[in-house]
Parts: C-alpha cells; sequence; structure tokens
C-alpha cells in the first residue's frame, strides 16, 4: 500500500504527535507498505523535497503555539510531486495548514482520507486569545473541528473513549469513529538496555543521591499540564519524607512561572527542573524515576504514561478517561482524585518497595500491548475500510476496545 501521511509536526522537532508520526511511518515500512511524508519546514521558510526519504517540507509560519508553524493551505510546488506518488490513501494528522491541504488532495485526486485527531484544541486556545473571548473562540475551533473531521474525512481514528465522546456526545458527529490507542516503541524504554552505571553517573551529575526517591514527571511546561499541582503537593511529600525528590522534564511557556512557585515555597532543593531532553536520551531519563506521576487532564491519550510503564514505572495519574482506559488502579498503576489521595498514594510508594516492585512488572506488560506493531495492525484495518474493501471494521469494536483490554489484563495477572 502507498500512504501518505500529512502531519504540521515531525522529527526533527519533537513533540507527542510527532513521535507517533514517525513510529507509525516506520511500523508501516516494517510491513512493506510505502509511507510518504507532507510536513513544515520547521528550520526555515523554504521548500523542501527529501527525495531518499520520500519527504515533502512545506514552509510555515509561526502562530505562536509552541513552536508549531502554519502553512498555505494549498501549495503548489508539492502537488505534482505528490501527484506522482499515486497514493492508495491519505491519512492526516492534523486539521488546520498542512491537514487542510491533505483534505483539497484526497477530493481533487479522489483519495480516500482517513484522520486521525490528537489535540483536545478547546484546551488550548487560551494560549492565543490570552484569556479574552475563550468562549466564542471554543465555539470556532468546535466548528471547524467538526467540519473536518466529521465532513471531509473518509473514517476517523480517536486514541481515547475520552475523545471518542466528545465527538459522539458534544459535537454530535455522525460518522465512524475508530477508538486506536497510539502505539510506541516500548523497546526504547526496556529498563535492560542501561546499565546500572549509566544509571547512576547520570543520577549523580544531576544532583540527586542514590538513595534519593526520584518522583518524574516528562511532559511540555504548559498550563493545562498541572504541573503546579505536583509542585504544591511535594511540600508537603518532602517535608514527611525529605528523600523524596520531584524531578520535572519538559519544556514549555510556563517554565519560568512553575520555578518561581518552586522558589516561592522553598523547595528548590526537592524539585529539579531539566527543561528540554533530546529526544534520543529521553528512555535512559526514564530509568532516574521510583514512579511517574501526572495531573493533567488535557491529554487524548497520555503517551508518556505509556512510556513510563515501558520503563517498568509504576503511574500515579490523575483519574481521567485518557489514563484510566490503560491504568487499572492497584494492578498496573494507581489512580487518584485530588491531593489528598495524591500524597497519600505518593508517600505509600516511598516507604513500600515491594509494592513498587509488584507494579513494575505489570506495568511493563500493558506497555507492551501498545506496542507499534500493534499499533500499525489497527491502523492498516482502517485504512481498509476506508478503502472499501472486503474487511470491514465494526464501530462496536472499536468502543468496546478497552473493556477487552482490561479483561485482558486481567488474564494475564490474575490467569482469570
Amino acid at each position: 500500500m502507498r500512504i501518505g501521511i500529512f502531519t504540521d509536526t515531525y522529527p526533527p522537532y519533537i513533540n507527542g504527535v510527532s513521535t507517533s508520526v514517525a513510529m507509525l511511518q516506520g511500523a508501516l515500512e516494517k510491513k512493506g507498505h510505502e509511507v510518504f511524508i507532507v510536513t513544515v519546514n520547521a528550520d526555515n521558510m523554504s521548500y523542501k523535497y527529501e527525495n531518499e526519504n520520500r519527504i515533502i517540507r512545506i514552509p510555515g509560519i509561526p502562530i505562536g503555539i509552541f513552536d508549531y508553524r502554519l502553512t498555505g493551505i494549498y501549495p503548489l510546488r508539492a502537488i505534482e510531486k505528490i501527484r506522482k506518488w499515486n497514493l492508495d490513501v491519505i491519512h492526516s494528522h492534523t486539521e488546520f495548514g498542512v491537514g487542510t491541504f491533505a483534505r483539497i488532495i484526497a477530493k481533487q485526486l479522489s483519495i480516500p482520507l482517513v484522520h486521525t485527531y490528537h489535540t483536545m484544541y478547546e484546551d488550548y486556545v487560551h494560549y492565543i486569545t490570552k484569556g479574552y473571548f475563550n468562549g466564542t473562540s471554543k465555539k470556532i475551533v468546535e466548528y471547524l473541528t467538526k467540519f473536518y473531521c466529521d465532513k471531509t474525512a473518509t473514517e476517523l481514528i480517536v486514541p481515547t473513549k475520552k475523545t471518542y465522546d466528545l465527538f459522539k456526545q458534544k459535537y454530535h458527529v455522525e460518522r465512524n469513529i475508530h477508538i486506536i490507542p497510539t502505539g510506541i516503541e516500548v523497546e526504547r524504554f526496556y529498563k535492560e538496555n542501561f546499565t546500572k552505571k549509566e544509571i547512576q553517573d547520570l543520577k549523580k551529575e544531576i544532583g540527586f543521591q542514590e538513595d534519593d526517591f526520584v518522583i518524574l514527571f516528562v511532559g511540555r511546561m504548559g498550563k493545562e499540564k498541572s504541573v503546579d499541582f505536583l509542585i504544591d503537593a511535594q511540600k508537603d511529600i518532602s517535608k514527611k519524607y525529605p528523600c523524596a525528590r520531584l524531578l520535572l522534564i519538559g519544556d514549555g511557556p510556563y517554565l519560568e512561572a512553575y520555578q518561581n512557585l518552586a522558589k516561592k515555597l522553598k523547595l528548590e532543593q526537592k524539585i529539579k527542573f531539566l527543561g528540554k531532553i533530546p529526544w534520543e536520551k529521553i528512555p535512559l531519563y526514564y530509568q532516574l524515576g521510583d514512579i511517574f506521576v501526572t495531573a493533567s487532564q488535557t491529554e487524548t491519550q497520555g503517551l508518556t504514561i505509556i512510556e513510563a510503564m515501558a520503563a517498568s514505572l509504576p503511574v500515579v495519574a490523575i483519574d481521567d478517561e485518557s489514563f484510566n482506559t490503560v491504568i487499572i488502579d492497584e494492578l498496573n498503576g494507581y489512580l487518584f482524585k485530588n491531593k489528598k489521595s495524591y500524597k497519600q498514594t505518593v508517600e505509600r510508594l516511598v516507604k513500600d518497595k515491594q509494592q513498587i516492585d509488584r507494579i513494575s512488572k505489570q506495568a511493563r506488560i500493558s506497555a507492551d500491548l501498545h506496542s507499534s506493531k500493534y499499533f500499525a495492525e489497527r491502523v492498516l484495518d482502517v485504512y481498509k475500510v476506508a478503502l472499501g474493501g472486503e474487511y470491514q471494521m465494526k464501530e462496536m469494536q472499536s468502543k468496546t476496545f478497552f473493556g477487552r483490554f482490561k479483561r485482558e489484563i486481567r488474564r494475564i495477572f490474575h490467569g482469570k
């Protein structure tokens, strides 16, 4: 199959969508399919075609949200090249810019369009509006999202039931929606890839003691990630358990504000900010953690919790639909509802290494069910549906995926 992937973020720029796209590309190519990429040139305002890698990079302008760039919706230089690719299916991963271009090209060339919805845009409009006209902006985002996902896509993919419910219950989208959790290259995060000395040396390098209990968060330092929740809770945790340290990895617009909050609470010795870490080095940094934590409620899936589980880390996450479809409380991780239950769970783990060991093993097994190979197989099934082949995926199969996932986890762990 000849597959065109259209995305406004792609390596070397790294975020959740970029990582997901690159992983899908690699998994599809391993299965013998040809993958072509249309993306934004994040380095400069020039058109670039990488023939060997089959990548078109279109000029884009910054839009004020992190490092994203927005392209024109009809870049003429790319059209003839895409026509010659003779694509069987187009898979878009953005609603705007490159995504709109994907919609136009798919219609012009009569190519089925599969779309994956990655971002809960309503949670991000404040970066542009700065607090003004948020209600109106959210209505505009809702309209544009519904138009793109319901009116133009042949088939729609979402990563979680939370996103499925958004489209069905709030947006009232009529078309088929396939729930396919994004896969990752879980093998990159396995702890056996790293020596004890590598981990100890890195821990020493960043200023931690060997017996420190490291509470890890990896993600963008944005308001919507609720990192302030973790910082505020750390005040009581560190007071009770001086060995507990909070390690925050990631960059973003609220990094300075979070650093100032830590200073205000006099937690400079208990909280370490490492900023942005190169993508290829991230798996080693996961090995620094004893547990992984997140209080974000704006994820469509939360790939970092799967990365953490692949690294055999117990995950302590807020009880949100983005997480509770992957984490089974007290079985392969922990879910909390408020700051009190968060602190109780973390404190319990600080003093109970046996419980950490038990959950670590189960977390690793659960992560393997999100491998890139399994993810690619399910996406290929959707391509076949879009192409009108004999294979037909029933919507009910997607709706009950997480129920089957949980039953499989319990069968593995309990023999039931």
